[in-house]
C-alpha cells in the first residue's frame, strides 16, 4: 500500500510540475507579446489555454482519486490538499496569461501603438514571483516562499502608479484611450499573478510547516 501510494504522489508531482511549466511559459509569451507587439505569439498563448485546462481537471481528479483509495493523513494530506489549491491558482494564472495575450493583439493592431509605461518592468517582478514559488514548490523551501510573499506590495505599488499614470494621461489627452484602458487591464492581470503566486507560496509554507500564513503578513518571519 505505502509503495502504491508512493508512486501515485510522485505521478502526481511531475504532472504538476508539467502544469507549472506550462502556465510560466504562457505568463512570459503573453507579457513578451505586449512589449514586442507580437499578436502571432499572443494567439499561440490563447491557443495554449485548453491545454492547461485540460491538465488541470487531470491533476484534480488524481488528487480525488488518491483521497479516496488512501486516506492520507497529517504530512501526506497536507500535500494533497496543497496540490489541488496550486492546481486551481496555476489554471486562474494560465487565464490571466490568455487575458493579457487578448489585449496584446488589440495593442499590437495600433499605428505606433507602443506601451508608454514600465509594463515590462512590473511584469518582470511578477514573473520572478511566480518562478520563486514555484521553485519553493519543488525544493520545499519555506524560506524561498517567505520571500515571494514580501515581494508582493511591490507590485501592487506598480499596479497603483498605474493607475495614476494612466488616469493622468487621459486628462492631458497624450494617449489613445482603449489602448490605455487596455494596459491598465493588463497590469492589473500581473498584480494578480503576482498575488496567486503569493497564494502558491503561502501554500508551500503549509504544506512543508503546516503553518498557515494567509492573512498574515508578520507571520512570514522576515
Amino acid at each position: 500500500m505505502i509503495r502504491h501510494f508512493q508512486r501515485e504522489v510522485e505521478k502526481l508531482n511531475r504532472n504538476l510540475l508539467s502544469v507549472c511549466t506550462l502556465v510560466e511559459e504562457s505568463v512570459h509569451n503573453s507579457v513578451k507579446a505586449v512589449t514586442e507587439r507580437d499578436a502571432e505569439l499572443a494567439q499561440s498563448v490563447i491557443e495554449t489555454d485548453d491545454k492547461v485546462d485540460r491538465l488541470e481537471v487531470e491533476l484534480e481528479e488524481e488528487c480525488l482519486k488518491i483521497l479516496a483509495l488512501y486516506q492520507p493523513v497529517a504530512v501526506d494530506l497536507r500535500f494533497i490538499v496543497a496540490v489541488l489549491k496550486i492546481n486551481n491558482d496555476l489554471e486562474r494564472i494560465g487565464d490571466l496569461a490568455v487575458n493579457i495575450a487578448e489585449r496584446a493583439v488589440f495593442l499590437a493592431s495600433l499605428e505606433g501603438g507602443g506601451v508608454p509605461f514600465d509594463l515590462a518592468g512590473m511584469a518582470k517582478k511578477a514573473k520572478v514571483m511566480l518562478r520563486n514559488s514555484l521553485d519553493a514548490l519543488v525544493n520545499h523551501d519555506t524560506q524561498l516562499a517567505k520571500t515571494v510573499c514580501e515581494a508582493d506590495d511591490a507590485v501592487d505599488d506598480d499596479n497603483r502608479r498605474m493607475f495614476d499614470m494612466v488616469k493622468d494621461s487621459i486628462d492631458a489627452g497624450k494617449w489613445n484611450v482603449d489602448a490605455m484602458l487596455h494596459q491598465l487591464s493588463i497590469s492589473r492581470h500581473i498584480e494578480r499573478i503576482a498575488d496567486l503566486a503569493t497564494n502558491i507560496a503561502e501554500d508551500v509554507i503549509y504544506m512543508v510547516d503546516g503553518d498557515i500564513v494567509r492573512h498574515h503578513i508578520e507571520d512570514y518571519g522576515l
